[in-house]
């Protein structure tokens, strides 16, 4: 059997009136990663909870993390957990390891 694909979860605060961030960070999610992922579900909840997880590892946390992801580090984020040997392309800016993503010699 091939290995799953990952299921992220974004619990937002209906509250607080954060569906429209929570979908657009969703959208984010699947324009970059498509098919890679098994799917982006949107949990709606209360108490100022703004949390984005894949299994058991919180990706982000409002509380924890002091505020909301900007979607490239989000996007960076899941692909550090999930993905480590993709490239994400121009959006990424400076490379995990330290380059620039020019080609030596560039």
């Amino acid at each position: 059997m091939a290995d799953a694909k990952p299921f992220i979860t974004i619990h937002y605060c209906t509250q607080c009136q954060w569906l429209l961030r929570s979908g657009w960070l969703a959208q984010e999610l699947l324009s970059t990663f498509g098919t890679d992922l098994g799917g982006v579900t949107l949990l709606p909840g209360t108490g100022g909870v703004f949390k984005i997880a894949c299994g058991g590892e919180v990706l982000w946390e409002r509380k924890r993390d002091g505020g909301f992801p900007d979607a490239r580090t989000l996007k960076n984020r899941v692909r550090d957990l999930m993905f480590p040997e993709r490239d994400l392309g121009h959006g990424e800016g400076q490379r995990r390891d330290g380059g620039d993503g020019a080609p030596e010699g560039a």
